[in-house]
């Protein structure tokens, strides 16, 4: 590969001739790991030109180079950095601070990151026993399929789908599929212009935590959560009410009285996966009715109830407009694809249509149209079988390895899902059991970030079955059990 001329220029600041500077640009290129082993370089003629600088010079630098065994000469050919070259170090720190650096304790007007997450592994696929959540196995994905309609999407019928800038708009195949056969399923009936499709469920979350909340609105959520939701919460400066959950979910009586907004995971709460039953759900929108306000429903991993078919959307049961649903196809299909959409009130929809439009316009055409296209011709819901059956013998294979072991489940997992919730004995912090276990090719996920307030438990943690094959299943639950003893 050539390296490119334009990545050349010459540092103002830098001290001596014109060609030690051009061998020290060269140099550091090098060791920095910007240019590599076996990398093409400019011919002298075009370096030249692009530094404003005589041929001869950048000949010298390149001959001093050579003879440093930086860079290899091949006839005519050109010059390529050698082999032999000094390789980068492990953390190259680049060029030294200036004394004027910018004082960003200072400079940043509102603060983001988070220091309490715990890092997920990247490389989970590597460990024998990925207790991990929210991951697709990829022995259970339909590649050919997705490859086939990712083809599709790119053939000249779909030219449209693929260039087009929608602006504030969707791709109408995909929301015809969503509103004809997506949303019926959970009993919802929605008309296109009240359909928002967004990267993903937690993008959907941020938008209507933007739209709907200011300073003085209360926001109520459960407790523990959805670790991202709070993170939004947080960042929307509105006032925030964690409210307890039980092994029903969101207790209605429980929510305040000041409460605008109140989020909720029906279907698997997260991350206890408690199913909310029919009765509470009712008494939920009674509730909202009560106190004016609205409910937004993240209704993630519906698909995944077994062996019952899932209880109806709150969304389905709403008679006042109060409701606004959340679905993703990311936690079905894969994370990666980071698809989701927003149903809600017409008046709703167009403010976070042009909330999204001012932000990122509208997810790639290409990813909405691929979808459509899977969803159409039955490849998703052949999917959702596939994946049913198999979450259904991991969650019996995991029951029974918690059960062998003596481990403890918090609360009462619902129907279906794809993850246990788990206590450990009161004085562990499941990060060091976190930790051990990762030496042992077991992950796990400790559970603290999913609480909120001033004293958050350290002893929960969360085990998802989603990525694991059932023959290990039995032998990291024992491993699991162990670590936990030995901290004990």
């Amino acid at each position: 590969m050539a390296v490119p001329v334009e990545a050349f220029f010459l540092d103002p600041h830098a001290q001596g001739t014109l060609q030690v500077r051009i061998q020290q640009m060269i140099a550091q290129g090098i060791l920095s790991g910007r240019i590599r082993h076996g990398e093409k370089l400019p011919s002298t003629r075009k370096l030249a030109q692009h530094l404003g600088v005589s041929r001869i010079t950048v000949t010298l630098a390149y001959t001093e180079l050579v003879a440093n065994d930086y860079l290899a000469a091949r006839g005519r050919s050109g010059y390529f950095v050698s082999e032999n070259a000094p390789t980068p170090p492990p953390a190259f720190a680049g060029p030294a601070p200036s004394a004027d650096r910018v004082d960003w304790a200072r400079a940043l007007g509102q603060r983001f990151a988070q220091t309490s997450e715990v890092t997920k592994p990247l490389d989970w696929n590597h460990y024998k026993y990925p207790f991990v959540y929210g991951q697709a196995d990829p022995g259970l994905f339909d590649h050919a399929n997705w490859r086939l309609c990712a083809l599709r999407a790119l053939g000249g019928a779909d030219f449209h789908a693929l260039t087009s800038d929608y602006y504030d708009q969707d791709d109408p195949e995909l929301i015809a599929f969503i509103a004809r056969h997506t949303l019926p399923r959970r009993g919802i009936q929605a008309r296109p212009q009240e359909i928002l499709v967004t990267l993903g469920a937690q993008n959907a979350l941020w938008l209507a935590t933007q739209v709907l909340l200011t300073r003085d609105r209360v926001a109520a959520m459960e407790n523990p959560g959805y670790p991202a939701l709070r993170d939004m919460l947080l960042q929307a400066r509105c006032r925030l009410a964690p409210v307890e959950v039980d092994a029903d979910g969101l207790p209605p009586a429980a929510l305040p009285e000041e409460t605008d907004v109140i989020f909720v995971t029906p279907s698997h709460q997260a991350p206890t996966s408690a199913t909310m039953p029919m009765a509470r759900r009712r008494a939920l929108l009674e509730r909202a009715r009560a106190l004016d306000a609205l409910i937004v429903e993240d209704d993630y991993e519906f698909e995944m109830a077994y062996p019952t078919a899932p209880q109806p959307a709150l969304k389905s049961l709403d008679r006042d407009g109060r409701v606004i649903y959340v679905g993703s196809f990311s936690k079905s299909l894969f994370p990666g694809l980071r698809l989701g959409y927003l149903v809600g009130d017409e008046t709703f929809i167009r403010e976070v249509r042009s909330l999204r439009a001012s932000v990122l316009r509208h997810p790639p055409g290409h990813v909405q149209r691929t979808t459509a296209h899977f969803l159409a011709l039955g490849h998703y819901d052949a999917l959702m079988r596939r994946q049913a059956r198999a979450l259904h013998q991991r969650r019996e294979a995991m029951e029974a390895a918690i059960t062998a072991q003596r481990l403890e489940v918090a609360g009462l997992p619902g129907v279906g899902g794809s993850s246990f919730w788990l206590r450990a004995p009161e004085r562990m912090d499941t990060i060091r059991l976190f930790e051990r276990l990762q030496e042992q090719s077991v992950l796990i996920e400790p559970g603290h970030n999913f609480f909120a307030g001033p004293s958050v438990p350290r002893n929960f943690y969360r085990l998802g079955y989603s990525s694991i094959p059932v023959a290990r299943i039995a032998e990291g639950i024992a491993l699991v059990a162990k670590a936990v003893t030995a901290l004990s």
